[in-house]
């Protein structure tokens, strides 16, 4: 125990030494000198503290929410005032105008001009319609200067079925149709009037069907039989159909055609040999849509395989089928054009409607029209005002052209005196420019204005026979106020050109070319609506009493007047 306690108290007594000895420096020998340690600071997390998520408000101030109290001072003033007790406002509502299903129009005037139809139109269900429609259109003729009996009578009757379901709707019709004519158009009037006149009969059945989210979109078929009291006959069979082919995320537009035509004529114009002709084409024309934004461009071909069965002979040909549009401004500026082809099947019902003293001897043969190419401008002026200038250059091969025939030297038949036309064809090519505006004013004006130029070159012929180098038309329709409406048109033809040849046993022919003069036709109508079921009006043709010849040796009527009356209903 002594030894710990000596040990203890000599360890104190170092100790006490070894703190005298530092302290003491100023005693020290050894050189003073500086020595600087440098330790980056490295922390750890016992260094580190946590701020509390509710702090303690050592505010001293209450925090008790004062209440506020609003006064308004209101000050009386006197007022004489007396509102008045609301009404509401009407709008005058205009009678809704009602619609009828059917009519019925009569009208007779000078020349003993009878113009009559009839317009049937019958719901059976809500899926079912059945209707018809009749016309007849006739009169005595009676031209100044015209010998030989110019009289005319055109008379049809049309019916159809029409059925609309879920997935599909189809419909099916037929009509019938008579024509009686003269060729009245002799050169020499002076001679004894002998029997010029000639009908047509037509008569067709045909359907049509179209499909809703199929691959079909549609479907036609047409049979058509015509002919006249000269022995010919004519049969036509159409069939088209149209579906699209998916290809990834777009679709191909084709449409088939199959179309054959058969006829024959008692005889050819100078020889009493029958003439016969029978051909049929298939036509396939695909075509491809590409949008993008204000572009859009048809891309496609017609293919048609033609066989002629009289000259056994069969031919391919292929056409363009292009076309583009781009809206440069809007709907203010649309620059359009493309560049299409095809094969047109020219058949004696066509050019007995347009030319309806052609002689029952013609060669019917198609046209070729290898391209139309076209280009143009199209849009709006204003919001009721519109305009389309193109301008169009086309190729047809063997395009036909009405021609005069000649004066026989003994006429065998009625139509052998030089008044009546054949066909020639031709090799043509036409150069067009064509401009149309419309003034769409309200529903209660409309006005058009529409002129074409045209430039042709032939191949073999002298002249492009009876066609025209400017047509131009103009049509307005107004109405006046709920009960008075009118309307006119004006139809402008420029100049023609046709042959006039003489043959003889003896002579040779010798033609000569005749400049028919261009003609205007101003024709205008006005109507009072007595109900809503009975209206009259009154109507006026050729007011400009003009003597022109539409086909050569064929003067028209001077000006006439017709009037009659219109009855809507319902059964």
């Amino acid at each position: 125990m002594q030894n710990k306690f000596k040990y203890i108290v000599l360890t104190l007594f170092c100790f006490h030494g070894i703190l005298a000895f530092a302290q003491d420096r100023e005693n020290d020998t050894i050189d003073a000198g500086t020595v600087n340690v440098v330790k980056p600071y490295t922390p750890t997390i016992s260094d580190a503290f946590k701020i509390k998520e509710t702090p303690n408000m050592n505010d001293s101030t209450s925090a008790q929410k004062k209440e506020i109290k609003y006064n308004i001072f209101s000050i009386p003033v006197a007022s004489t005032f007396t509102p008045a007790k609301g009404k509401a406002a009407t709008v005058d509502k205009e009678k809704p105008v009602k619609l009828y299903d059917n009519y019925a129009s009569l009208g007779v005037g000078t020349y003993t001009t009878i113009l009559g139809e009839v317009y049937l139109n019958h719901e059976l269900s809500r899926s079912e319609r059945v209707g018809g429609y009749f016309s007849h259109h006739s009169s005595q003729g009676d031209i100044d200067g015209v010998n030989f009996d110019n009289n005319f009578s055109e008379t049809g009757l049309n019916a159809y079925y029409s059925q609309k379901l879920r997935d599909y709707s189809w419909k099916v019709d037929g009509g019938f149709e008579l024509q009686t004519f003269n060729w009245y158009g002799v050169p020499d009037q002076s001679i004894d009037p002998f029997d010029v006149d000639h009908s047509f009969y037509m008569a067709n059945i045909g359907g049509q069907i179209n499909f809703e989210d199929a691959i079909i979109n549609k479907g036609s078929v047409l049979y058509r039989r015509f002919g006249d009291d000269q022995d010919s006959g004519e049969n036509r069979f159409i069939l088209k159909s149209e579906f699209d082919i998916p290809v990834t995320d777009a679709a191909i537009n084709t449409e088939v055609t199959i179309d054959y035509l058969g006829g024959s004529f008692d005889r050819f114009y100078a020889a009493e040999q029958e003439l016969n002709y029978s051909n049929v084409y298939f036509g396939i024309a695909p075509s491809y849509q590409m949008k993008q934004d204000d572009l859009t461009v048809n891309l496609g071909l017609n293919i048609v395989y033609f066989n002629d069965n009289e000259a056994s002979d069969s031919k391919f040909f292929i056409y363009p089928k292009i076309t583009a549009s781009y809206r440069l401004v809007d709907e203010i500026l649309i620059a359009y054009g493309g560049i299409e082809g095809g094969l047109i099947q020219n058949s004696y019902y066509d050019f007995a409607q347009e030319n309806p003293f052609v002689s029952p001897t013609l060669f019917i043969g198609p046209t070729d029209q290898a391209y139309n190419a076209s280009i143009g401008l199209k849009g709006k002026l204003s919001n009721s005002m519109s305009y389309d200038i193109s301008g169009h250059y086309q190729a047809d091969n063997g395009r036909a052209l009405f021609k005069a025939n000649s004066i026989m030297g003994t006429p065998e038949t009625n139509y052998q005196y030089g008044n009546s036309f054949g066909v020639v064809y031709d090799d043509v090519t036409t150069f067009s420019v064509a401009g149309a505006l419309n003034v769409d004013i309200n529903r209660n004006f409309k006005l058009g204005l529409k002129a074409e130029y045209f430039a042709y070159d032939t191949d073999l012929e002298a002249e492009p026979w009876n066609l025209p180098d400017i047509k131009a038309s103009a049509f307005l329709d107004y109405q006046i106020d709920k009960n008075w409406f009118a309307g006119a048109n004006l139809f402008f033809v420029g100049e023609r050109k046709d042959l006039i040849t003489e043959e003889g046993v003896l002579v040779l022919p010798i033609p000569t070319t005749v400049t028919l003069d261009s003609y205007f036709d101003l024709n205008a109508h006005v109507g009072y609506r007595i109900s809503d079921q009975l209206s009259a009006f009154a109507k006026a043709n050729n007011i400009a009493n003009q003597d022109y010849q539409r086909w050569l040796n064929y003067p028209v009527q001077g000006i006439q007047f017709l009037a009659g009356a219109t009855y809507q209903f319902d059964f």
